[in-house]
C-alpha cells in the first residue's frame, strides 16, 4: 500500500512568556490551509500531535500541557496602522479540535519578534538600536496590542537579564500593551454586575465576578470552594473531583456570561472562559521552592486553562486580573484590599507578576482602556516542521 510522503512546512518554535507555540506565516501554509476550516485545523493538530488519547503528544511538537499545545499564524495586516495580523489556535490535547475563541497573551510577547524577523514590519521602522514598536491586530478578539521589542544592531535582542517567574532562564524584557482589552461587542461585565450569585449544581451558590477583559474569566473566592489560594499544580491537577468541579463552574459561568447557550457546549469551547480563584495574601512556597511573602503581593490568584491548573498565569488572564482589580467591588479588588488601584502584584503557583490596568466608568458601565505587562520571548528552533502529506 502506498502512503503519502511527509511534507515540509516552514515554521518557528518559540517561547513567549510562560507558553510555547509553533509559529507560521500564513503564506507558508499549504494552500488548502491558508483559509479557516477543517484542513487548517487538521494540519495544526498533526503538527502539535493531537488528538492523543495518551495525552503525551509524543508524535508532535506539543508538550502535553495547555501552555505548550499552541499555534500562531501571522499575516500581513488587514487593518490600517497595524503591522501584522495575529491569529491564535489553542490545540486540544486529547480531543480533535482547535479552539479559536480567544487570544494567548503569553505568546503575544513572541509575536512582535516573529513579525520583525518575518518581514511584516517595515525596515524603516526598525531602529539600529533601541525599541521597535510593533502594532499587532489580534484577529481572534479583534483588538489592538502594542509590543515593544528591544533591538540591537538592527536585530531583535532576545537575551537579557529580565526574570519571569515560571521561566527558568532570564531573557530580554518585552513590554506589551493590550489596548481597550474589554469586549468591544458587549459589556465588560456581561451580567451587568460586579459580583453575581452563580448557582452551580453539586457545588452550591458561589459569589462570582465574571469579566470579559483580556479573555472571558470567572473569578470565585478560594475559601468558598475549600481552598486557600496558595495551591500548586499537583494540589488541583491530581484531584479528578476538583477538576470536575472547576469544569462545572466554568460551564455554568459561560452560560451566565452569554458565551454558550447550554452547559453541554462548554466541552467544545475549552479555551474560554477561564476560571480562577482568589484569596487575600498569604506566605507560600512557589513550585520552584522560592519563598513568596504576603507582604510582597496584593492578592493570590490560581487559574485553570484547558481543564488544568496553570503552572504560572496565562497572559490574557493576567489582563483580566489587573482589570478586575482596578474596579472597586469585584472579588479580585476586594481580595486585594479594595479601593482604587491602577496596578496589582499577584501570587501564582510559580511566583509573582505585576500587571497594570486602567479602568473607568462611562455612563454607568465599566470599561478598560489599557493593560500593561512585561514578558520575554525567544526563538527555540526554526526551519520546517514535517507532517504526513495526507494529514489534512
Amino acid at each position: 500500500m502506498m502512503h503519502a510522503p511527509q511534507i515540509k512546512v516552514p515554521a518557528t518554535y518559540m517561547r513567549g512568556g510562560t507558553s510555547k507555540g509553533v509559529f507560521f506565516r500564513l503564506q507558508d501554509l499549504p494552500e488548502a490551509c491558508q483559509v479557516p476550516g477543517e484542513a487548517r485545523d487538521k494540519l495544526l493538530m498533526r503538527v502539535i500531535g493531537s488528538p492523543d488519547p495518551y495525552e503525551k503528544q509524543i508524535d508532535g511538537l506539543g508538550n502535553a500541557t495547555s501552555s505548550t499545545s499552541k499555534t500562531v499564524i501571522l499575516a500581513e495586516s488587514t487593518q490600517p496602522d497595524h503591522d501584522v495580523d495575529y491569529l491564535f489556535g489553542q490545540v486540544a490535547i486529547d480531543k480533535p479540535f482547535v479552539d479559536w475563541s480567544g487570544n494567548c497573551g503569553n505568546l503575544t510577547a513572541a509575536v512582535g519578534a516573529f513579525a520583525i524577523n518575518s518581514g511584516f514590519v517595515a525596515k524603516e521602522r526598525i531602529p539600529d538600536n533601541g525599541i521597535c514598536t510593533v502594532r499587532i491586530w489580534q484577529a481572534n478578539i479583534r483588538k489592538t496590542i502594542v509590543a515593544h521589542i528591544p533591538i540591537t544592531n538592527g536585530e531583535v535582542q532576545e537575551t537579557g537579564d529580565f526574570e519571569l517567574d515560571g521561566v527558568t532562564f532570564p531573557a530580554a524584557e518585552v513590554q506589551i500593551e493590550f489596548m481597550d482589552p474589554a469586549d468591544g461587542e458587549g459589556a465588560m461585565f456581561p451580567t451587568g454586575n460586579l459580583v453575581d450569585e452563580l448557582e452551580v449544581p453539586g457545588v452550591g451558590t458561589l459569589q462570582a465576578t465574571m469579566i470579559n477583559a483580556g479573555i472571558p474569566t470567572i473569578f470565585v473566592n478560594a475559601e468558598d470552594i475549600g481552598y486557600k489560594g496558595t495551591e500548586l499544580q499537583n494540589d488541583i491537577n491530581s484531584d479528578p473531583k476538583a477538576l470536575a468541579m472547576f469544569e462545572t463552574i466554568r460551564a455554568h459561568g459561560a452560560v451566565r456570561m452569554g458565551l454558550i447557550k447550554d452547559v453541554s457546549e462548554a466541552a467544545n469551547r475549552q479555551h474560554t472562559p477561564k476560571v480562577a480563584f482568589v484569596a487575600k495574601p498569604e506566605d507560600y512556597l512557589s513550585s520552584s521552592g522560592k519563598q513568596i511573602n504576603a507582604a510582597d503581593i496584593d492578592v493570590l490568584v490560581r487559574a485553570l486553562s484547558m481543564g488544568k491548573l496553570h503552572h504560572a498565569m496565562m497572559g490574557t488572564a493576567a489582563v483580566a486580573i489587573a482589570t478586575a482589580s482596578a474596579v472597586p467591588g469585584t472579588l479580585v479588588n476586594l481580595a486585594a484590599g479594595g479601593g482604587e488601584r491602577n496596578h496589582v502584584t499577584f501570587g501564582h503557583p510559580s511566583g509573582t507578576l505585576r500587571v497594570g490596568a486602567e479602568a473607568k466608568a462611562v455612563d454607568g458601565e465599566w470599561t478598560a482602556t489599557k493593560a500593561i505587562m512585561s514578558r520575554s520571548a525567544r526563538i527555540i528552533m526554526e526551519g520546517w516542521v514535517r507532517v504526513p502529506g495526507d494529514c489534512f
